[in-house]
């Protein structure tokens, strides 16, 4: 009779590891990509092919240089109004993440707690009475 070992199981061996890793890293290759691209196509109907930050004007020919920034740089984070996201060029894009790779080099934290606190305006809070020409006009 063959003892029992009470020890920690030792993982079987198996002549296709190194391929069922490479299905399993290609898999998330893909799903990464495959959400890369739903939210891209998302994004590129909610908002204006124009760059957020240096107004840059995009059209078919040169669309692929215009890119998807993610405002808290979560990448999972994919609200369906777009909130989280703006259309940057390639060169924004990068700048906007080189200053947050040295603000983050700095020794800054993503902690709230000596941040301004968020704006509280609504720039656009009467522009249904504005539509309707039933504003005050002091003229």
């Amino acid at each position: 009779m063959k003892s029992r070992s009470f020890g920690p199981l030792k993982p079987k061996r198996s002549t296709n590891s190194e391929s069922s890793l490479d299905k399993i890293v290609q898999s998330a290759r893909n799903l990464s990509e495959e959400r890369q691209e739903g939210y891209r196509q998302r994004a590129l109907k909610l908002y204006p092919w124009v760059c957020g930050r240096c107004a840059r004007v995009f059209d078919r020919d040169n669309l692929y240089e215009l890119t998807v920034h993610h405002r808290d740089h979560n990448h999972d984070n994919n609200p369906n109004d777009g909130s989280n996201w703006e259309l940057l060029c390639l060169y924004c894009h990068d700048d906007e993440h080189a200053r947050y790779t040295d603000f983050r080099a700095d020794g800054s934290s993503d902690s709230t707690e000596d941040t301004d606190p968020p704006a509280t305006h609504n720039p656009f809070a009467n522009l249904q009475a504005l539509l309707n020409g039933s504003s005050n006009k002091s003229d």
